[in-house]
């Protein structure tokens, strides 16, 4: 298969979904990033990289963070946070305190804010530093020591928190956090304004795809653990789409406000895309049309 002449293809296939949607100006740092970008990247497990359009302009990872932070803590931690945070799908927005109050401040999952939050916090409590961990992990598995927290997005976003300041509250008064509630949202907001290209991003997820092995040829996670993060992303990666996601696309994703979205095709590669303009539940409308069109022409999905 050439997968570059496809990537191009796709570019273009999805320009009349470029600009549609809406950027995230509730923060107001991503509320200023032009709509009008797309760029996706394909890293395969043997080490090839494949890029086209927007694929070398950073953006803010946001919540695809998420899938970093929580690798990091199975792998030094194991299974103990799953008694803090449940596995399930949330059907709720992403952002939502309704659930977590129902639910005795157990978040649902890792992937929506409460439960990101909990596991920011769990990493704090194992590292001393969360985002610079989640960071460090970015830089392994690209192997490029640039990558970084945009400082102006981080401050835009806790200028911004109220309702992440909400959750972490909350939680805190259930007794689901470790540490300082204000620690854990500035570990938590500089975790997600990494900055990143598609093509970073590609690169840092292909672990997921290749049963856990890093670019170093040590093991990020277990494959059992890889496993588990991947059915994860399939059922809770994209907040109350993930149904929509699964019969469109077909493959674990997370999505971030930002505009980007990482997938895995267990086994064969990893799938970033980006474009800002995001649909009513805070996912690409580009993205997630980009990769409804790369596994209808590949054929590749883990169904």
């Amino acid at each position: 298969m050439d997968i570059q002449n496809l990537l191009d293809d796709i570019v273009g296939a999805v320009q009349p979904h470029v600009g549609q949607g809406n950027v995230a100006d509730y923060i107001p740092q991503l509320g200023a990033v032009d709509a009008q970008q797309f760029g996706i990247s394909v890293a395969t497990r043997d080490g090839e990289v494949y890029s086209a359009g927007d694929a070398h302009v950073d953006f803010s990872i946001q919540s695809i963070s998420k899938v970093f932070a929580l690798a990091l803590v199975l792998a030094f931690d194991g299974d103990s946070i799953w008694k803090r945070v449940f596995r399930e799908p949330s059907g709720n927005p992403f952002n939502s305190l309704v659930q977590l109050e129902s639910e005795d401040g157990i978040p649902r999952n890792p992937f929506i804010n409460a439960g990101a939050i909990v596991v920011t916090d769990r990493l704090l409590s194992l590292t001393g530093n969360a985002a610079q961990a989640v960071r460090d992990l970015m830089r392994q598995e690209t192997t490029k020591d640039t990558i970084d927290t945009d400082h102006d997005v981080a401050g835009s976003e806790l200028a911004n928190s109220h309702r992440n300041a909400s959750l972490a509250h909350f939680l805190a008064s259930c007794g689901n956090l470790e540490n300082p509630v204000e620690d854990v949202l500035d570990s938590y907001a500089k975790q997600c304004a990494l900055a990143m290209t598609c093509e970073d991003l590609a690169l840092a997820t292909r672990f997921l795809a290749a049963n856990g092995l890093g670019a170093d040829g040590n093991l990020v996670l277990s494959p059992a653990q890889t496993k588990r993060i991947n059915a994860v992303m399939l059922t809770c990666g994209t907040y109350d789409a993930a149904g929509e996601f699964a019969y469109r696309v077909g493959l674990p994703g997370k999505s971030g406000v930002g505009g980007g979205i990482a997938a895995v095709v267990p086994n064969k590669c990893s799938i970033s895309v980006w474009s800002p303009g995001l649909g009513k539940s805070g996912n690409s409308v580009a993205g997630v049309a980009a990769l409804d069109e790369f596994t209808t022409r590949t054929g590749w999905s883990v169904f």
